[in-house]
């Protein structure tokens, strides 16, 4: 089983406990960027996040 990847967006390996998907910042979900895939997300439109609580 391979490793899901990266992307320098991400503030955290996909699936660690207590984070989740959201948009990418930097281009707002669309995956690119000016024309170019997003560098931020690697081109999906989502990075990976800590979630909010307590």
């Amino acid at each position: 089983m391979s490793d899901p990847q990266s992307n320098p967006g991400d503030e955290a390996a996909p699936g660690t406990p207590g984070t989740g998907e959201n948009l990418c910042p930097h281009c707002g979900g669309k995956g690119e960027h000016e024309g170019v895939p997003c560098e931020i997300c690697g081109g999906t439109g989502k990075v990976v996040e800590g979630l909010a609580g307590g």
